[in-house]
């Protein structure tokens, strides 16, 4: 075999065998579709499924693009090995199970689910050309990915982003509807990469806000709609500096956050073979790898139609509901949240130093200084449905979970340094190693989940649950039966027990459950 050769071998399916249901799963999509809606037309036939095309892409990258032999993305399926090693015996688990690297595998799924992806290094470390792989796995030559990278530079105005105006149209143009804008081509692509995102003005910053945010472009009054795309950024630091700070909106936009590891010097064979051979990855991709637009369209389809088993997304809201929560930053129950505390402009150290008779080491709330938003929590189930698709599985599993949470929230949880658990032996680290630091959070979490035994004594599931079977025909007396269950789990709750986020959480359920008991009181009494 050919050293070409070589690099252009795809490896055969199936990489992951899997048993496969036949059962479509429900899809939200179908609530629209009215009786006389037209079928959907049949996939056309292709040699492999997607989600095992998505995954002979990663390995081909693995295998012969990007050299990043670290396995982070650990899945076990059965007993496994371990060892530590230094003085401060650090563990290293051998996987029992398929493994992946974050630094390639966050990138497919970015494109699976066209969502917006940073990534971050040192310079050299391969950012820009796993987001050129991206554009090229999306179906673009690599003459047109390279002349649509918008390069970050301090001189970047609006319109080197967006586009001119026609000089011939501002002089003839009686209106600004008259104006005919040449439009960047990079706006009309579906995989769009900003290399060094942090060197661009903050003005151009906001018209780039605009973009990733809403998908149109707007100069001189005109409107430039862009299509869904899957978004790669570049910057060699994740603190947010650079030449220009970036715009707490415009980080706020990015969805998953992965990091370039550093090269393995026992690799160097490889790009020796390279450098002799005159080979660049990117110029070789197989098209057995190549995603079409319909493709693309049809794989975030699939992804969004997997199954989030109701326990898991318990689990899930459980973590969630640990880090909003701040009781000195307000007086009424809604508003003692640590956004209060931000739009007030509250120094969070003092407010910290407030807190009194919880643990603080058991309360996993005082090692943040921010909440979740209702974007992070979206992007979160996004992307653990997009992680269970990539392992051929229907359904997300545990470990789907555990795996994605700390990229995607990598930049939405603003660590507190000082709180007391980094002060713990053994916790220092977590304070720069942010990843396994939420993974970290999200371990206690469930710890926590298990110890108050949830899965099976939830009081306020219990009371959603009947609620979520509807009003209609529900008698006074058992919606005032009801209502008296909520009082006595409330009563209960505020004998001495300590107040943490996810009691906060259900307090204010089970005061929102109680409102609209009370509303349907009220209306049952007027009609009668």
């Amino acid at each position: 075999m050919s050293v070409l050769d070589r690099f252009r071998q795809v490896s055969e399916a199936p990489t992951r065998p899997v048993s496969k249901g036949a059962v479509r799963a429900f899809d939200v999509a179908d609530l629209y579709r009215g009786p006389a809606a037209e079928p959907e037309a049949a996939p056309p036939e292709c040699a492999v499924a997607l989600d095992e095309k998505l995954r002979q892409a990663y390995f081909w990258i693995v295998n012969h693009g990007i050299i990043s032999p670290h396995y982070d993305v650990e899945y076990n399926d059965g007993p496994t090995h371990s060892f530590t090693f230094g003085d401060k015996r650090v563990e290293l688990v051998l996987p029992s199970d398929q493994s992946y690297s974050s630094y390639v595998l966050l990138p497919l799924l970015n494109l699976a689910v066209r969502r917006r992806c940073l990534l971050v290094g040192g310079p050299g470390r391969g950012k820009t050309a796993i987001a050129i792989l991206m554009g090229v796995l999306g179906g673009y030559g690599l003459r047109d990915i390279k002349r649509a990278i918008q390069h970050g530079q301090p001189q970047m105005t609006i319109s080197d982003l967006l586009g001119n105006p026609l000089p011939s149209t501002l002089v003839s143009a009686a209106t600004m509807d008259d104006v005919k804008i040449a439009w960047r081509k990079w706006l009309g692509m579906r995989v769009k990469i900003i290399d060094e995102y942090n060197r661009i003005p903050t003005r151009t910053q906001s018209a780039l806000l605009t973009v990733m945010a809403d998908n149109y472009a707007e100069v001189y009054d005109q409107i430039y709609e862009c299509p869904e795309a899957a978004w790669y950024l570049t910057a060699n630091d994740d603190a947010g500096g650079g030449t220009y700070q970036v715009i707490e909106a415009l980080r706020d936009r990015i969805d998953v956050v992965v990091k370039a590891l550093h090269f393995n010097t026992r690799f160097l064979n490889e790009l020796l073979l390279r450098v002799e051979a005159g080979i660049r990855p990117e110029e070789i991709v197989p098209r057995e790898i190549v995603f079409s637009e319909a493709e693309l369209d049809r794989m975030e389809q699939e992804v969004r139609r997997l199954v989030l088993p109701p326990e898991l997304r318990r689990r899930i809201e459980f973590f969630a509901s640990h880090f909003e929560f701040c009781e000195p930053a307000g007086k009424r129950m809604e508003y003692m949240t640590k956004d209060t505390a931000k739009l007030a402009g509250a120094e969070f150290h003092t407010l910290a130093t407030q807190e009194t008779g919880k643990d603080a080491l058991a309360d996993l709330g005082s090692q943040t200084q921010n909440g979740l938003s209702v974007r992070a929590m979206m992007t979160m189930l996004v992307f653990v449905k997009a992680m269970a698709y990539f392992r051929g599985d229907e359904t997300v599993a545990f470990e789907d979970v555990r795996q994605m949470v700390p990229f995607v929230l990598h930049d939405k949880l603003v660590q507190y340094g000082d709180s007391p658990y980094f002060e713990q032996a053994g916790h220092a680290p977590l304070r720069v190693d942010h990843v396994s630091w939420i993974r970290n959070l999200f371990d206690l979490s469930c710890r926590e989940y298990e110890r108050l035994n949830l899965d099976k004594d939830d009081e306020v599931a219990a009371l959603d649950e009947k609620f979520a079977r509807g009003l209609e025909g529900v008698s006074e007396s058992e919606a005032r039966r009801r209502l008296v269950e909520i009082e006595r789990t409330l009563q209960g709750w505020s004998r001495g027990r300590k107040l943490y986020g996810h009691l906060f959480d259900d307090i204010l359920k089970l005061k929102y459950l109680h409102q609209r008991y009370t509303n349907y009181l009220k209306w049952l009494q007027w009609k009668g």
